[in-house]
């Protein structure tokens, strides 16, 4: 990893280029957002604190896909918050996104580096401690912990890492870790504790009756809650 990790309060995952914020990490299912639109679901969760953005819409067409991404990169941007496109490195590139996440079926790190340039941030999401060792020879800037606890959003994730398991993790990688799957306010201070350096949300913002009250709570109890295991 070329990045540099900054620990703290900011959490911050720094490349020559661009930098990421993920201590509240909004992972998009418009299935999930009650019919309301998504810039709305979006602006609303980063009014909450939300920190970052991942576009992951898996049955999108690629048009459609670009055309909203576009959309939420324009009204990201002028309020810092960056981007972050699931899957899709092609799309990542042409809509000026900050990065891309990729899964282990996805195209390989390096050829998304290719693609993006040094500057850009890459996410590997790990589903073992084999996948989480093999990546740490991989030019990434984060790993995503998927999923930490059963989730209904993800249907073909692995057996979950569980507290247990995040706690094993961390002791035997130096990257950051971004933990996903089941993550809400009733858990958030158990996953920090374990020692993730962000948490991702789906659900538990995305189909809040109130986006930005379910980010402000979640940010609180992030910020409140840097623990003895935390860096």
């Amino acid at each position: 990893m070329t990045g540099r990790f900054d620990g703290g309060p900011g959490v911050h995952f720094r490349r020559k280029d661009s930098s990421l914020d993920a201590r509240l990490y909004l992972v998009t299912d418009r299935r999930l957002m009650l019919g309301r639109p998504i810039e709305d679901v979006v602006l609303s969760a980063v009014r909450g604190g939300v920190t970052a953005v991942q576009w992951r819409e898996k049955t999108m067409a690629d048009r459609d896909f670009l055309q909203l991404a576009r959309s939420l990169a324009a009204v990201l941007k002028p309020l810092g918050i960056p981007l972050i496109i699931n899957d899709r490195a092609e799309i990542a590139a042409s809509c000026g996104a900050a990065g891309v996440h990729l899964g282990g079926r996805d195209i390989p790190v390096s050829e998304a580096r290719r693609l993006l340039g040094p500057g850009a941030i890459i996410g590997l999401s790990v589903e073992t401690m084999e996948q989480a060792e093999t990546a740490e020879a991989m030019d990434v800037d984060y790993l995503g912990v998927s999923p930490v606890f059963s989730t209904p959003t993800k249907t073909d994730a692995g057996p979950a890492w569980e507290i247990e398991g995040l706690r094993r993790l961390r002791a035997r990688t130096r990257l950051p870790l971004i933990a996903i799957g089941g993550i809400n306010a009733s858990n958030a201070a158990s996953v920090l504790q374990a020692g993730a350096d962000g948490l991702a949300v789906v659900s538990a913002v995305c189909s809040a009756p109130d986006p930005e009250a379910a980010a402000r709570e979640l940010r609180t109890i992030i910020d409140g809650g840097r623990g003895p295991g935390r860096r």
